[in-house]
């Protein structure tokens, strides 16, 4: 049997390339600005320019906290070129080296190289539906 992998400063380079959740939902909207004030009169959402964040803990690391992003944008964005679809989802991974290493050698059109940020990694990659997915591995 294997021995769990403790966390370290550089849990990217040992942990298993994998996805671990959700991290966004984008959407195209013809009125970004109507529909993220839609959401917060009928459904409660705490908005801001950006769409709304959700927040959750991990049930095996109650100390770490998780958001995932709710996003429309303008319909016609580029940001989710070259995929035609009025959507994007953003996944949340471990190892975001390990992944596109691995995605490459599957094959897998890796549409640009891994991109960071004071709050994690990114890059962007199509599903075998043309569908632009975007990977990101929260800094920390």
């Amino acid at each position: 049997m294997d021995e769990p992998q403790n966390e370290t400063p550089n849990q990217s380079s040992v942990a298993t390339p994998k996805v671990t959740g959700i991290g966004g939902i984008f959407f195209f909207s013809d009125n970004p600005k109507e529909t993220r004030e839609w959401y917060a009169s009928n459904l409660g959402l705490e908005v801001n320019d950006w769409g709304s964040t959700f927040e959750s803990r991990s049930v095996d690391k109650p100390e770490e906290v998780n958001s995932l992003q709710w996003s429309p944008f303008q319909t016609g964005s580029d940001y989710f070129a070259p995929s035609t679809k009025g959507f994007m989802i953003n996944y949340r991974v471990q190892n975001i080296e390990g992944l596109v290493a691995q995605l490459k050698a599957n094959g897998v059109t890796v549409l640009d190289d891994i991109a960071s940020y004071d709050y994690g990694k990114f890059v962007h990659i199509l599903d075998a539906d043309g569908n632009k997915v975007e990977l990101w591995e929260p800094a920390g």
